[in-house]
This record gives structure tokens, C-alpha cells and sequence, in this order.
């Protein structure tokens, strides 16, 4: 029987991305976990996995179609399988082509080579149907208006958005006027007359609403550039956060001296690729801390919470071409320090390379941001939706401290700072968390059992 392929999650903040390409063709054997296909997300490229083992009966969506989180987008089976009925339903809702083998494929072949020379063609084939189906795909409404009044296929509308480009203004060259790819691609738009003062600033795309800073300043010495979609991105879920959830914040300094002993001894021999950083004990003593505090494993949907039962810590990652991702650390609880270090490594280094798997970031139930390697010595961050808290640390730094005898010395500290949803707990209970999580990192040896 048929088992099917869905759309996996891209992260708490993503809910859709766009088809690059797929990495593997209907007719083909596969096992789970290989890469069927490439995602584009406003923050990176996440490689698809299949979750079944079999032969691809077909795939749903072309090349720069957006595809919905938890959407069909294909079919695993036995070879010569039929596709499930209504394969064809769109991912995002609307009918889109579907890669299926063709019915030469579903009958015993006389010959090996036939069967090769069948499936090679239908390889070869059903990119360029797919691609013309599209082009020519019904993009009227059920009320047989067409969106905006203008005639165009999808790839167009899509491509026409992403330049910005309105498609009133485009003359199309398909069968009735109809815009098509190769209007969008050849595109010239008519010089337009300079303005007699500066135009008001127009309000920036996907909802996040426009500053009330006055006209968009010009002129020879400023530079007026498009937002990054990351940055976009990051910007609505941002103020989202903050207009949304009531923050508060509690301090503390910890002694880190022992922490960083300990940490200098499991690095002893190990080679660069399997040493354990400062973060992950952080990380570590983060989740043990919180199997004591469940209410700050806890997300708030309204009227109901959700209590998680696995404690997975989203680490906030700075990507190179500016913004940040969080990479999860899954059951950081339970998972060895060396398991959970090599892991972290891994992730991060997929997320700095823009190529990320759909496990790296889904998932989270409480994030850390450590901004100590950049010399900050205190901050405060801003709560992950619909996380109930967030950890800021700070770095270790040597300073003055009065020992117990009263004398003067040099000691490790660490200011860390916890963010907290005051819809799911209060001043009280953040303070305590703090409290224990100062103990563990001041007697790290309990992060070792």
C-alpha cells in the first residue's frame, strides 16, 4: 500500500516553503532518510527526507511552487503501484502536476531493458510536463473572475511577486494574453518620471507594518535597499514577541570557575572535532534545571497550555549572511554531553551553511542565546513564540570578588538572564530556576550523571 510523503516542519516560525528541486525521480527505489527534495525558506535551504522505504510513485508540486508544512507532496510504494486517487491536490491548495510513472511502469515488463528505457524516459519527461502544466495551469477563481483581472500562471504570479513586479504592466505573449515565465523573465519596465518630492515609504512586505519615520529619505548619500527575507521574517516574529507576550526578566551571576576546569578536562585529548564548548554544559545544565521547573517547558495557546514532556533546547545560531536560526538540541536532558556536543556541532555547522535538515530546527520547547563568545557581558532576548522562556548568557569574564574570608581575589564569572512569559508564570518562579541552575553549573560534575 501506498504510504505518503508530507511537507515536514521547517521550524515554529515557518509555515511554508518553496520547492527548489527534487533530488530523486518517480520510478526510483529509495530507503527512509534519503533526500528526496530541496526547500527554500526565508532562512535557509532544508533538505526533505523520505519517511518511508519503496519506490516514488509520484511527486506533487514543480520547481517554485510553495508547499504548505504537513501537505502531501508525493507517494512511496511498491514498484508498479498505482498513485493513490486525488493525488493531484496541490500543496498549497490549489491543483498543481503531479510526477507520476508512466502506465507502461505499472504493468510486468517483457524485458529489463525495457523497463529501463521506460522509466528513463519518463525521468526525463516529467520535469518538462510538470513545468509546462504549470505554465498552463486554470488560475481562475470559482466565481470565474481572475485574480487581480489579469491573466497569468502561476509560476509567473509567483515570480511577478518576488520581483515586485505588477502584473498589470506586463504584456503576456501565452494563448489569450496569458502571462507566462518567459514574460516575467524578459521584463523591461518603462523609465518612470522623476518624482517632483520624495514618496511616502511604502509599507514593507508580508504584513510587517511600515515605521511611521516620515518619506524615505534620498539623494546622492544614502543607499535605499530591499529588506532580506530573513530579516523580514525575523522582524514579524519579533514584534509579534514583544507586542504580544509580557516579558520579565531576572539576573544572576554565576561562578563558571569549576565549569571551565571541568570542561578543560573532558577536552584532554579529544580532538577538535569532538571537543565540548562552554554552551553545551550551558545547554545541558538548562535542560536538567528544567525536568525541575515543568511549567517552563510549557507553551501558551490561548485559552489552553501545552506541557512538554521532552525538554528540547533551541540554540540560537548567527548565520554569516547576517540574521540567526535556532538548531534544537532534542532530549538534552537525557543525551550524554559528548553525544549532545558532537550533535550541536554538527547542526550548527549545517545551519551556517545554509543546508539544514527538518529535525535541526523543529522542535524547541525552551531556547538559550549566548552571545559570551562576542565579550557581551549582559543581555536580555527575546522569548521564541510559543515558548515560555529564554536563557541570555553572557560571557565569563575574570573580576574582582570578596571571598568568604573577606579578602579580595580573581574569580570566573557569568551574568545570565532569563526571559520569561508572564501568561505562563511569574517573578517567583523564575528566580528558583535560576537558583538551581546556578548550583549546577557551580557543582558541574551533577551534569556528568
Amino acid at each position: 500500500m501506498a504510504q505518503e510523503i508530507t511537507m515536514p516542519n521547517l521550524g515554529s516560525d515557518m509555515d511554508e516553503g518553496v520547492l527548489l528541486n527534487w533530488t530523486k525521480e518517480v520510478g526510483q527505489q529509495i530507503n527512509e532518510g534519503d533526500v528526496i527534495a530541496e526547500i527554500e525558506t526565508d532562512k535557509a535551504t532544508v533538505e526533505v527526507p523520505a519517511t518511508a522505504s519503496g519506490t516514488i510513485i509520484d511527486l506533487i508540486g514543480s520547481p517554485g511552487e510553495t508547499l504548505k508544512v504537513g501537505s502531501v507532496i508525493g507517494h512511496v510504494g511498491a514498484a508498479g503501484e498505482a498513485a493513490p486517487a486525488g493525488n493531484g491536490a496541490s500543496a498549497n491548495g490549489g491543483s498543481a502536476p503531479a510526477m507520476q510513472a508512466s502506465s507502461a511502469e505499472a504493468k510486468a515488463p517483457a524485458t529489463q531493458a525495457t523497463a529501463a528505457q521506460a522509466s528513463a524516459a519518463q525521468q526525463q519527461t516529467a520535469p518538462a510536463q510538470a513545468e509546462a502544466a504549470d505554465e498552463g495551469a486554470d488560475t481562475e477563481e470559482a466565481d470565474g473572475n481572475l485574480p487581480g483581472g489579469v491573466k497569468a500562471s502561476p509560476v509567473a504570479r509567483k515570480m511577478a511577486t518576488e520581483r515586485k513586479i505588477d502584473l498589470k504592466t506586463v504584456k503576456g505573449t501565452g494563448p489569450g494574453g496569458r502571462i507566462v515565465k518567459a514574460d516575467i523573465e524578459n521584463y523591461q519596465p518603462a523609465a518612470a518620471p522623476a518624482p517632483a518630492e520624495a514618496q511616502p515609504q511604502t509599507a514593507p512586505a508580508r504584513g510587517v507594518p511600515a515605521p511611521s519615520y516620515g518619506t524615505l529619505p534620498s539623494g546622492a548619500d544614502v543607499e535605499i535597499l530591499d529588506v532580506p527575507k530573513i530579516r523580514t521574517r525575523i522582524a514579524s516574529r519579533m514584534i509579534d514577541s514583544k507586542q504580544q507576550v509580557p516579558h520579565f526578566y531576572v539576573t544572576t551571576e554565576i561562578d563558571v570557575e569549576a565549569l571551565l576546569n571541568l570542561r578543560k578536562q573532558l577536552n584532554a585529548g579529544l580532538d577538535e572535532e569532538h571537543k565540548i564548548t562552554v554552551n553545551d554544559l550551558i545547554v545541558k545544565a538548562t535542560a536538567l534545571t528544567l525536568r525541575e521547573f515543568p511549567n517552563l517547558n510549557t507553551h501558551f495557546y490561548g485559552d489552553k497550555l501545552a506541557r512538554h514532556k521532552r525538554i528540547n533546547i533551541g540554540i540560537a545560531v548567527a548565520l554569516p549572511q547576517g540574521g540567526l536560526m535556532n538548531v534544537v538540541a532534542k532530549d538534552a536532558d537525557k543525551v550524554s554531553i559528548g553525544t549532545m556536543a558532537q550533535q550541536n556541532k554538527e547542526m550548527i555547522a549545517r545551519a551556517r551553511e545554509g543546508k539544514v535538515k527538518p529535525d535541526d530546527i523543529s522542535g524547541s520547547t525552551f531556547t538559550v542565546s549566548n552571545l559570551g563568545a562576542y565579550g557581551v557581558e549582559h543581555f536580555l532576548a527575546i522569548i521564541n513564540p510559543p515558548e515560555a522562556g529564554i536563557l541570555a548568557i553572557g560571557a565569563a569574564q575574570k573580576v574582582p570578588v570578596v571571598k568568604e574570608d573577606g579578602t579580595l581575589g580573581v574569580g570566573n564569572r557569568m551574568k545570565i538572564t532569563i526571559s520569561v512569559d508572564h501568561r505562563v508564570s511569574d517573578g517567583a518562579e523564575g528566580a528558583l530556576y535560576l537558583q538551581k541552575l546556578k548550583e549546577k553549573i557551580e557543582n558541574p560534575m551533577q551534569l556528568l550523571l
